[in-house]
């Protein structure tokens, strides 16, 4: 019996299946009859601006149907690998060796940029609570497990800690904001890196962890239980007016996540870019830089069978990195560099 694979696609299979097939069919036709179709899917730390670019995007070229799920970073790569989607995104670049196993080739685009913040729910703390990056890498091996921890009180001498349990709430899917969160604890803690759990789109948290799916949920999560604290997009903890721990950068500095931040992350950090485009910041130079950046691509083949589906993706993806850059800052992102944005476009334009 074969069924359909995650994002839809697959051939129908006995009788059973004859009317739902049948349905797909329909849809399919239907979305083909009114102009192209173009499915994405993969990261949930990109989503809303994808979705936001989609939205805007159809209005102008109404003959374009585009869908994007979000189904995490782990998924997303592996339907761009099993040419299930016509692309995919992803917040943990394509290693070479998997760029190799594509066929068609593959392209690394960074379509955005967007922090990744500690959001907490501890009620009664009359101020924001600052860790510095020691304590926040304890805090997520379970070697600090109360928030009055005399650690946490020294950075924070006028806050009010109270005598509760910290639970961790992390990703239970595969997931790229997983993967950038764990390469900068791995870039500032040899302990975490050679003896703790490593990078991995998903690692082992303490056993009291709260294990959920996609940014949204993290974000959700916190929202409704005390004594959490977890790592997810930016945009996601500001949506729901979620505290966000100010965290010790490079510099020394405790800094605030906020648009300036970010920006001044990505911006004194942009011009390592190499010729593949995949740059990683895991612990960015400057003095009021938030120390956890992280690109976002989209994954794209080289080679397209259909022209049309090409000129189609290219058209939909130029849009995202000129005028859909203009929406990041209202959407918690980072707007790209001008000179992300020219190497992007250009890689862009090496598609056929």
């Amino acid at each position: 019996m074969s069924s359909k694979n995650r994002f839809g696609r697959g051939p129908c299979g006995l009788i059973f299946f004859t009317f739902v097939c049948l349905a797909g069919m329909v849809e399919g036709s239907s979305a083909q009859a009114g102009g192209m179709e173009l499915r994405g899917g993969g990261a949930t730390f990109p989503a809303p601006l994808y979705q936001h670019w989609i939205s805007a995007f159809s209005k102008q070229s109404p003959k374009f149907q585009i869908s994007y799920k979000e189904v995490g970073s782990g998924e997303g790569m592996r339907g761009f690998l099993g040419e299930e989607l016509d692309f995919a995104g992803s917040d943990a670049a394509l290693s070479d060796e998997q760029m190799a196993q594509v066929k068609r080739g593959a392209r690394l685009v960074p379509a955005t940029a967007g922090l990744i913040v500690l959001a907490y729910h501890v009620k009664g703390l009359n101020g924001p609570l600052k860790l510095p990056r020691d304590v926040y890498i304890d805090i997520f091996t379970g070697k600090i497990t109360h928030w009055n921890d005399a650690r946490i009180q020294a950075a924070n001498p006028d806050v009010k800690l109270p005598n509760q349990s910290i639970t961790i709430v992390s990703r239970l899917d595969s997931s790229g904001t997983t993967y950038a969160f764990t390469n900068h604890l791995s870039a500032i803690s040899q302990e975490w890196r050679d003896r703790g759990p490593g990078v991995g789109k998903v690692v082992d948290w303490p056993g009291n962890a709260m294990m959920v799916r996609g940014n949204e949920g993290v974000a959700s999560r916190i929202k409704v239980s005390e004594g959490t604290i977890g790592y997810l997009e930016y945009g996601f903890a500001k949506r729901l007016g979620l505290p966000m721990a100010w965290l010790e950068n490079k510099a020394g500095h405790f800094v605030e996540p906020n648009d300036h931040s970010g920006e001044e992350a990505l911006a004194r950090n942009s011009q390592r870019m190499p010729e593949n485009l995949r740059l990683l910041i895991p612990d960015p130079e400057g003095v009021d830089a938030y120390p956890i950046l992280t690109l976002s691509w989209l994954l794209l083949y080289q080679h397209y069978p259909d022209p049309a589906k090409a000129s189609a993706l290219k058209q939909f993806v130029n849009f995202g990195l000129t005028e859909g850059q203009h929406y990041s800052r209202e959407l918690g992102y980072v707007p790209l560099p001008e000179e992300i944005v020219t190497r992007s476009r250009e890689a862009l334009e090496s598609i056929q």
